[in-house]
């Protein structure tokens, strides 16, 4: 370990070797010292890993500090976030908008520094990551989304985009099944921008990896089409700085380049403990690691001017880059005008004036139609009017109704095409549409309703980070039918609505469809999930109800049988309304005022203004009713201690719809009875 001691001194010329150990010890000591400080965090990680880190930042990344957000930067995803000092002190040193105090406030309440990186909190970070696997896969959608914007825009002789998608993961990254998943799924699209460091460093929270990963990771990633490399000496820079050339020359693959390193590098006690992971070294063990790097033992958070200097280079050689960038631009616009609008409209994340005017409506004699049918048309209306409007499934586009036809399978070589399968990978697909809506696409992708719990993760990243994906969740619900309980979804749509930002919308017809993608598109500041139907449905006669329109306020008055203030109160989203509806009719016949209220999304109506919201439930009705065939939980908010539920508190069974509607009380007959027994008549 003594081999890589500098003594930081401004009065001696330092070699090249020398300034690089300097720089090296300099991203070590700001996470040992920011640990340390907080008396909290990941210490050992920023330790071992800062020699590729430095090589990375210094010799191959391309970015420029300060303007961040320039669109041809390379990407950086800390896919092992739980060593975020590492990414933090390199923001700071390299002349991000991150100050030396914002990294002494590392883990503190209203920091800039929390303990995991999380999106846009600081500039410079890509993406929030720290649950294992979320940052490998959301590189992958990176690196998708660079490839169907080059595909898009550039032209011969203007390459406009050609940036590549850089990231370090650990051992924890690929124990997740996640990057198993997106990993195979990368090798077999033949990602050659994306380039990984695997910070092989044999420690986990437990112990070593032998634990429980003993497998031979060169040829499991040579299995999925990888160009694996390997450096022996994490500290050995010119390998380091060799393997990434080799990655970034390769063209056919992406790349995984296992470096061998030591967590808690230098640490005379801790170094290749399970101890150094995930807690402070101590004060004494800082001051022996400083020692034996030759490092001052004070004060704190130290920055060598050399290295401080050698660090800000990056100021300039961004601004070069970007200025010849620029440079492409210009002479792109003369060369391609329309297409040079169209790059500024993305830029901006502005949609195309009269895009919507594509979006159909649908008659009463449309119907039945399921409202997953009813998404499938709206998504290829308006697909010609959005070419950044791209997505798939889960291995169930004929039943999830996501095909765009005859814009092509995204596929090796054929980056321009809009269409993608995603496989069997449902966690895999919710964290590529997180990497391609973070890279200012417009990505959705589907899968049934019941496997909404495999992508769970991404889905509350996304809302985390207000990333711009849409889950588009068919069979939602036990409607569905043969399949029986174990696809029939009942407690996922409570559990979406639970997502803080994760905007749930469950449409009640065709026209509810329509308006639910106007809303997804237009929604910008995070993720949706639209649920809907594999049961066909009647198109709701909009000249005797009120317009789909209401949708965009979450919840509306569909029907008011007396136009007067109702008795009784039916509350139903999506399948239900049409049964709420027929009750009405009933209700009316009987002399009995009731209203229906259409509420297909929680989210949206608790955003209007307490006066509309009791426009739509007036307070002084206490009979409620509400119908949906999921598990309650919530309702009480909107039934009150009066109401009812016609709910789901069991599983489903496998019989045909209909006869499960009977079953389980979702008929008009049922909710006439209830509804008498609400009014006590």
């Amino acid at each position: 370990m003594s081999d890589h001691k500098v003594e930081p001194s401004s009065n001696e010329f330092l070699s090249q070797a020398q300034l690089d150990q300097l720089c090296i010890n300099t991203i070590r000591f700001l996470s040992v010292d920011a640990v340390q400080k907080a008396n909290s965090g990941h210490p050992g990680m920023p330790m071992g890993a800062a020699a590729m880190a430095y090589v990375l930042w210094t010799r191959v990344l391309r970015y420029h500090p300060r303007k961040p957000d320039w669109p041809n930067r390379d990407r950086f995803v800390l896919s092992a976030g739980h060593g975020c000092m590492l990414l933090y002190g390199l923001l700071h040193l390299t002349g991000y908008e991150l100050s030396l105090d914002d990294l002494k406030q590392f883990r503190q309440w209203g920091s800039k520094t929390p303990g995991h990186p999380e999106y846009e909190l600081s500039s410079g970070i890509e993406t929030t990551t720290g649950p294992l696997g979320q940052g490998f896969s959301t590189g992958v959608g990176m690196a998708i989304a660079q490839k169907y914007l080059a595909a898009h825009f550039n032209r011969p002789g203007h390459e406009l985009v050609d940036y590549t998608i850089y990231g370090i993961v650990s051992d924890g990254d690929l124990m997740e099944g996640v990057a198993s998943e997106t990993a195979s799924l990368a090798g077999h699209l033949g990602l050659d921008n994306l380039v990984y460091l695997y910070d092989d460093n044999h420690i986990s929270i437990e112990g070593s990896t032998d634990l429980a990963f003993t497998e031979d990771v060169r040829k499991r990633f040579e299995a999925y089409g990888w160009f694996v490399q390997e450096v022996a000496d994490g500290n050995d820079l010119a390998a380091i700085d060799r393997a990434l050339r080799a990655a970034r020359a390769e063209k056919a693959r992406p790349s995984l380049i296992k470096v061998r390193t030591h967590i808690a590098y230098g640490s005379p006690n801790k170094q290749d403990s399970a101890e150094a992971h995930g807690a402070p070294l101590g004060e004494e063990e800082v001051k022996l690691t400083k020692q034996n790097l030759g490092w001052p033992v004070e004060p704190a958070f130290h920055i060598p001017e050399e290295a401080l200097a050698h660090f800000r280079r990056a100021i300039a050689q961004g601004e070069r880059a970007e200025a010849e960038w620029q440079e492409r631009l210009a002479a792109y616009r003369q060369a391609f005008p329309q297409l040079a609008a169209e790059w500024d409209r993305y830029v901006r994340r502005e949609l195309p004036e009269g895009w919507a005017t594509r979006i159909p409506t649908f008659q009463p004699s449309d119907g039945p139609m399921a409202t997953r049918q009813a998404s499938g048309k709206v998504l290829n209306a308006i697909a010609p009017a959005l070419p950044l409007l791209l997505g798939g499934s889960a291995d169930l586009a004929p039943s999830n109704n996501t095909y765009l036809k005859g814009l092509g399978d995204f596929s090796r070589g054929n980056y321009g095409a809009r269409n993608f399968h995603f496989g069997v990978r449902e966690h895999a697909m919710g964290a590529i549409l997180n990497g391609m809506a973070l890279s200012g696409l417009l990505p959705y992708g589907g899968t049934f309703l019941i496997f909404s719990d495999y992508a769970r993760p991404a889905l509350r990243l996304a809302a985390m980070m207000g990333a711009h994906s849409i889950f588009i969740f068919t069979h939602d619900s036990i409607f569905l039918g043969e399949d029986g309980p174990t696809h029939q979804p009942v407690e996922h749509l409570p559990a979406l609505r639970a997502i803080p930002n994760l905007s749930v919308i469950r449409p009640a017809d065709a026209n509810e469809t329509a308006v639910a993608w106007r809303v997804a598109i237009e929604r910008r500041n995070g993720p949706v999930a639209l649920a809907l139907t594999r049961q066909g449905l009647p198109v709701i006669d909009r000249s005797k109800y009120a317009s789909a329109e209401g949708l965009t306020r979450g919840g509306y008055v569909l029907a008011d049988a007396r136009r007067k203030a109702p008795e009784i109160i039916l509350i139903a989203s999506g399948s239900e309304v049409p049964v709420a509806l027929e009750a009405c009719e009933k209700l009316t016949a009987e002399g009995i005022a009731a209203r229906v209220v259409s509420l297909p999304s929680w989210d949206i109506f608790e955003q209007q203004s307490q006066e509309y919201k009791d426009e739509v439930l007036p307070p002084g009705v206490a009979a409620r009713l509400a119908i949906e065939a999921a598990v309650p939980l919530g309702w009480e908010r909107y039934v009150g201690t009066k109401g009812a539920v016609i709910g789901m508190t069991r599983f489903g069974a496998s019989a045909p719809y209909k006869v499960l509607a009977e079953k389980f009380g979702f008929t008009a007959a049922n909710v006439l009875r209830r509804a008498r027994e609400l009014l006590g008549r």
